[in-house]
């Protein structure tokens, strides 16, 4: 593993947790092949959420972006997937993100929302997971796979990347691309209604947060998002879920 992320990693770097940013860098040719994968990526969230006419975005936007980032970028450290010099600081960034999510959201956004909408909708079968070990541990492989992995590298790592080249990956590029796939990372999750989608979204602008914090660390997210859905699940294994 750390073989196939250290090849990826031939992106120029200053130092080995930070990414420079490109400025100038990116032709207006790029920048508007970006804008159009952008475009796409965004079709494909929406078409699967909203009107299930393709298939699930996560896989798909997985497969684009690690191919068109090792194409187009030279390898997979230009979205942060590269070895970090200090997995200490990057496990204690992802558990801080963690936190933040989990105390934003039960404190924050569950109270607001509450006031307009239902609570935010579980995933099916989600609930099955309550006194029973074996399903509790295939929804862990399911959250540190699909989840974690899966859109993390789909949403922050190529999402953000390609949002972020339309502006030529300046530092306010990158902080607009991380409110636009925010919101795209909130209608992944329309099937929850109005409050999942703003609870989703509220994750997704934490995680995006924590990846701009950390120098573009991807794996900070990957760490975070298992951490996050890790503790739901043994909320819901413990009957803590409400």
């Amino acid at each position: 593993m750390s073989e196939l992320i250290q090849a990826g990693g031939t992106a120029a770097s200053h130092t080995p947790d930070s990414i420079p940013f490109q400025g100038s860098q990116l032709s207006s040719a790029q920048r508007w092949l970006s804008l159009a994968e952008l475009l796409l990526g965004s079709v494909i969230v929406i078409g699967h959420n909203v009107y299930h006419v393709i298939p699930n975005e996560v896989p798909i936007l997985f497969v684009i972006g690690l191919i068109s980032l090792r194409v187009r970028d030279g390898g997979w450290g230009a979205m942060g997937l590269r070895w970090p010099v200090s997995w200490r600081r990057t496990v204690l960034i992802a558990l801080g993100a963690a936190a933040a999510r989990i105390i934003i959201g039960s404190v924050v956004i569950d109270p607001l929302t509450a006031r307009f909408w239902p609570a935010a909708a579980g995933p099916s079968g989600f609930e099955s997971i309550t006194g029973n070990v074996w399903v509790a541990l295939r929804w862990l492989g399911i959250v540190w796979t699909f989840a974690a992995f899966g859109e993390e590298i789909g949403y922050r790592g190529y999402l953000i990347t390609r949002a972020a080249d339309v502006g030529a990956r300046s530092k306010p590029a990158y902080w607009v691309a991380v409110l636009m796939v925010s919101v795209l990372f909130g209608i992944g999750h329309y099937y929850k209604g109005p409050a999942g989608m703003v609870d989703s979204g509220m994750a997704g602008l934490v995680l995006g947060t924590a990846y701009l914090l950390s120098g573009r660390n991807l794996w900070v997210c990957i760490l975070a998002h298992g951490f996050i859905d890790t503790f739901g699940v043994i909320a819901v294994f413990l009957g803590w879920q409400n």
